[in-house]
């Protein structure tokens, strides 16, 4: 057993020390290790450069066909960008000639109306006019406001303040949005189908021009004429737009529908009195509107606006001429509808000198403005009562809570019960009066 255990741990005896046999001042190295040899900062250098340059270009990436991009790409790589370009491409096209073809559309109403606008007008576009020179550039006296809507103006007449006009024209540039409308257009009847048209509005000085141009010659007698007349609402229309016009502007709202005798069977007249439908209608304008046939829309005179007043500044009357005309194809003349265009410019010369009616006639005219006056008054006192109530709930529930907040706990509770009582005898009464009120009628029906 002794010679077990001791074999156990015979590894732990001590190991021997080598030991020389020389002078035991001199330490022994024999178990030590041999020094490596110390590297100098020159060393160390040329040592990391030798290591970071390649001794031989098997390493390097061989010149293939990877760097010839003519080699190693096919159309097939590109069939995405072969499909789109050709759209892009179509699309740009179709913009641009949609775009060119609807600038010369207005370029030739522009040329086929010049002349007459320059004749009644002292600067018509938006150039200042020149002196020596005749005629304008067209492209001076149009405005592009969008691809699809062209616009111009007139000034300087007499009886007239300005005269703006604009051109609606068809969508060309975008053949999905024209042909989406157009569908829409046999589905829903609140979307009609675009037109290509005129719209020309006028607006009359009714006495304003007093207020710019007070005198022709400084210290002559001679001033400017007066050009006011009796607001009213009259319209020509043609019997496809009467019903749509009829919902979509207020003005002609408050007219009544009636054919004439001396007028197309496809136009109506819409009018506030028969004084004034005498009197607007000249057998001038009704041949204007015979010859115009069916690019004629609209004739409207009126003092009112489009939208339904709501407050009472809307209510003050702003006298407007307003013609609608269909708009001819590039290259056709527009002969048929240049003497109605030419009695519209002239118009406001006529009503400053005729349209002065009798007070029996205006009465109803009157009286109907003064109601539409009357209903938004009240409607405005109503909102106005109602202000002032909230204002003064507001400023006793301030009171109120300001008087509670000085009083104690115990002041406070039998503040509050006496209010829940006051609101219950309110309440109480409340109900007796009802039901008083009830039994009389209950009783004297029987």
């Amino acid at each position: 057993m002794a010679d077990f255990v001791k074999g156990l741990f015979a590894g732990q005896q001590k190991v021997a020390q080598p030991h020389s046999g020389g002078d035991d001042d001199f330490a022994d190295y024999a178990g030590a290790p041999d020094p490596s040899p110390a590297l100098s900062s020159f060393t160390s250098q040329t040592g990391a450069a030798a290591a970071a340059s390649p001794t031989s270009t098997l390493g390097q990436a061989p010149y293939t066909a990877w760097y010839r991009v003519w080699e190693r790409t096919t159309l097939d790589d590109f069939k995405l960008e072969l499909y789109i370009l050709p759209v892009i491409l179509v699309i740009v096209v179709v913009h641009l000639w949609g775009t060119r073809r609807n600038r010369s559309k207005a370029t030739h109403w522009i040329k086929e109306h010049a002349p007459v606008l320059q004749n009644e007008f002292a600067q018509v576009g938006y150039a200042r006019p020149q002196a020596g020179v005749e005629t304008l550039n067209p492209d001076s006296l149009l405005r592009e406001r969008k691809p699809d809507e062209y616009a111009t103006y007139a000034t300087g007449r007499q009886n007239v303040a300005f005269v703006d006009f604009k051109l609606t024209l068809a969508k060309r540039f975008n053949p999905f949005l024209r042909i989406g409308e157009f569908f829409l257009s046999l589905f829903f009847e609140s979307m009609p189908a675009p037109r290509e048209r005129l719209e020309a509005t006028a607006y009359a000085f009714d006495g304003q021009e007093t207020k710019v141009a007070p005198a022709l010659v400084k210290g002559a007698g001679e001033k400017v004429s007066n050009s006011s007349f009796d607001g009213f609402v009259f319209a020509v229309v043609h019997k496809d737009l009467m019903k749509r016009m009829r919902q979509d502007r207020y003005d002609l709202s408050l007219t009544a529908s009636k054919d004439h005798a001396k007028l197309p069977v496809w136009v109506t007249v819409m009018s506030e009195s028969a004084e004034v439908t005498d009197t607007i209608l000249t057998p001038e304008l009704i041949k204007a509107i015979t010859d115009a046939g069916d690019d004629f829309e609209a004739l409207i005179i009126t003092d009112q606006p489009m939208e339904q007043p709501k407050k009472l500044d809307d209510t003050v009357q702003s006298k407007r001429i307003k013609l609608s005309l269909k708009l001819q194809p590039t290259g056709t003349p527009y002969t048929a509808t240049i003497p109605l265009f030419t009695y519209f410019l002239r118009l406001p010369d006529f009503l400053a000198a005729k349209a002065h009616f009798r007070p029996e006639a205006m009465r109803r005219i009157k009286a109907t403005r003064e109601e539409q006056i009357a209903k938004i008054r009240k409607l405005d006192d109503e909102e106005k009562a109602e202000e002032r109530k909230l204002a003064q709930d507001k400023a006793k529930k301030d009171a109120r809570d300001a008087k509670l907040g000085r009083m104690s706990a115990d002041e406070q509770r039998k503040y509050l019960d006496k209010e829940r009582e006051r609101d219950a005898k309110k309440r109480t009464k409340k109900q007796t009066v009802k039901g008083s009120r009830r039994f009389e009628y209950v009783f004297l029906s029987s």
